[in-house]
């Protein structure tokens, strides 16, 4: 059995990330980064990763409206890389109260949007060439406004465990994998 807590989201996150290296040092296996209207979790993650040197850092949610499918997979596979394969990557819809208070987003397709965010990811992490049009379009369409964009793939090459959890046959509690 492993062992994860939630770190202190809501306080100082130096001395939060003290904490969480001191709990490593006794043996913690994880630790989760939520953010909900307070700072955003994929920083605190980065600076966890320096930090610590075992310890796996989860998302404890990115919420799929405040962030593109493209974002999202950027944001884990450099985290993933700066934290050597310790990323675990938490998604979610959050709730009406964030997406519609803070982010102002209507709270929409709460299970579509995150289906598609996973979906979008995992080709991503594989380095597909992106023309998707769902919920999220990419590249975005003339009809909707777009004029110069073309289907792209990511710039850099996913490592580690975002890699391999965009092959089917990972297995789903890997690091980064949705």
């Amino acid at each position: 059995m492993e062992l994860s807590m939630m770190l202190d989201y809501a306080g100082d996150p130096r001395r939060a990330a003290d904490e969480a290296a001191a709990l490593e040092a006794a043996g913690l296996d994880a630790v989760w980064v939520a953010e909900a209207w307070g700072f955003d979790s994929p920083t605190i993650m980065g600076y966890l990763a320096a930090r610590t040197e075992r310890m796996r850092i989860g998302s404890a949610i990115l919420n799929v409206y405040s962030r593109t499918p493209a974002l999202i997979a950027q944001t884990a596979a450099g985290l993933d890389a700066i934290s050597g394969g310790r990323a675990l990557l938490g998604l979610g819809a959050s709730g009406p109260q964030v997406v519609e208070g803070w982010h102002g987003k209507s709270y929409d397709k709460p299970i579509g949007r995150t289906r598609e965010t996973v979906e979008l990811c995992r080709r991503i992490w594989r380095r597909e060439t992106i023309d998707h049009h769902g919920i999220t379009d990419m590249p975005l369409p003339p009809e909707k406004g777009g004029r110069h964009g073309k289907p792209l793939k990511i710039l850099t090459r996913p490592r580690g465990t975002c890699a391999s959890a965009s092959r089917p046959s990972a297995p789903p509690a890997s690091p980064c994998s949705t």
